[in-house]
C-alpha cells in the first residue's frame, strides 16, 4: 500500500506535541468505512536493545480471519519512550511495514490507544490520519479515564470517561481475563468499533489481528 502523508519523525516532545495538536482536527469518529473484508493487524518490538523498532503488519480475511499476507520492517529507534507519544516511536517502522503489503487492508486494528489519549490523538489516531483508513485503538492497558466495574463474562463492555467524555470502552473479550481498553482511532465511532473487536477475538484476549502482529513482532523471525 501507499502512504501519502507524512512529517518528520525526530523531533523533541514540545515539537511532538504541536504536531498532534494540528492533526487531532483530522481525526474522525464516525463510521466512514465501506465493506469490510480484508482487517490488518500492527504491533512493533525492538531488537539491539531498543535501538532498532522492528514492526509487523498481518492482513487477515473478514469475517473468516485466514492470513493473507504480513510483512515485518526494520528502522532505527529514533524517539524516546514517553507515555502519550508512542506514536513518533512506532509508527516510522509500521509505515515501513504497511508499504510492504500488496493487500491494502479495509480496517486497522492497532495495538495502541486511539482518542482514550491525553490530547485524543494517540497511535490509532496517528497512524490512522495518516494513512486515511479507518484504525482502532486495542490498547492493553489503561492511559487515561476511568470506567465503572466491568462484568466478568465476554462481550461486557463500560464507557470509559476521561474529563467528563466517553472516549472509549473497557471491554471483555474473553471471559474471567483481563479486559481490553478500545478507542475511536480514524473513521470509525465506538460502538463499530466494539462490534469489530469483538468479531476478531474469537478465542484469545486479543483480536487475531493483534495477536498475529504481536507473535511476528517479537519472534526472532529475520526477514
Amino acid at each position: 500500500m501507499k502512504i501519502n502523508q507524512t512529517h518528520p519523525w525526530s523531533l523533541t516532545a514540545e515539537e511532538a506535541t504541536e504536531i498532534q495538536l494540528k492533526l487531532v482536527s483530522q481525526v474522525v469518529t464516525e463510521d466512514r468505512l465501506g465493506e469490510v473484508k480484508y482487517v490488518a493487524g500492527v504491533d512493533v518490538g525492538f531488537e539491539d536493545n531498543y535501538a532498532v523498532t522492528k514492526a509487523a503488519a498481518v492482513v487477515l480475511t473478514f469475517p473468516e480471519l485466514t492470513e493473507v499476507e504480513k510483512a515485518i520492517a526494520r528502522r532505527p529507534t529514533t524517539f524516546p519512550y514517553i507515555p502519550g507519544f508512542l506514536s513518533f516511536r512506532e509508527i516510522p517502522a509500521l509505515l515501513a511495514a504497511l508499504e510492504k503489503l500488496t493487500v491494502t487492508p479495509d480496517l486497522i486494528l492497532c495495538d495502541g490507544q486511539g482518542i482514550a489519549h491525553p490530547r485524543k490523538f494517540g497511535l490509532a489516531c496517528h497512524l490512522g490520519v495518516i494513512i486515511d483508513l479507518p484504525t482502532i485503538g486495542v490498547a492493553k492497558s489503561l492511559l487515561v479515564g476511568k470506567h465503572e466495574e466491568l462484568p466478568t463474562e465476554k462481550g461486557n463492555w463500560r464507557p470509559l470517561v476521561y474529563k467528563g467524555e466517553t472516549v472509549g470502552a473497557v471491554l471483555r473479550s474473553r471471559t474471567n481475563v483481563k479486559p481490553l481498553y478500545i478507542s475511536s482511532g480514524h473513521r470509525i465511532s465506538l460502538p463499530t468499533a466494539i462490534n469489530y473487536v469483538l468479531r476478531c477475538t474469537p478465542k484469545y484476549r486479543l483480536p487475531e489481528t493483534t495477536r498475529r502482529a504481536d507473535r511476528l513482532a517479537s519472534s526472532r523471525i529475520i526477514s
